[in-house]
């Protein structure tokens, strides 16, 4: 039986695309008191599917600007505490994998053979 972790990885895709459906609608009907939230669940969700890096930043930084437009101080601290989380999570990943080289290089010098 897959965990609740493994359930809701299964469905990232699926609400990316339920995102990407309500996005289109409420621009398309001018529903713009939701497109803040919407561009910042777009990007948690396309980070949780490892999309490309400006994809991600694409869509928080949309998030961060409709809600400035908006004057919506708490969708704008809210998107901006989540994207400064993405990055860190994306820079400790970087610095684990520059260890993993480091750690991979010392390994192969003659004293650790």
């Amino acid at each position: 039986m897959p965990s609740s972790g493994q359930r809701l990885a299964d469905r990232t895709s699926e609400a990316l695309e339920a995102i990407n459906e309500v996005v289109a609608i409420a621009e398309r009907l001018g529903h713009g008191w939701c497109s803040a939230e919407l561009h910042r669940l777009r990007g948690v969700f396309l980070a949780a599917t490892g999309a490309d890096k400006t994809q991600i930043e694409a869509s928080f930084c949309e998030a961060i600007r409709i809600a400035k437009e908006q004057k919506s101080i708490s969708l704008e601290k809210r998107t901006e505490a989540t994207y400064a989380e993405y990055r860190r999570q994306k820079a400790n990943e970087s610095e684990r994998r520059s260890l993993d080289y480091l750690f991979d290089d010392l390994l192969q010098l003659p004293v650790f053979r």
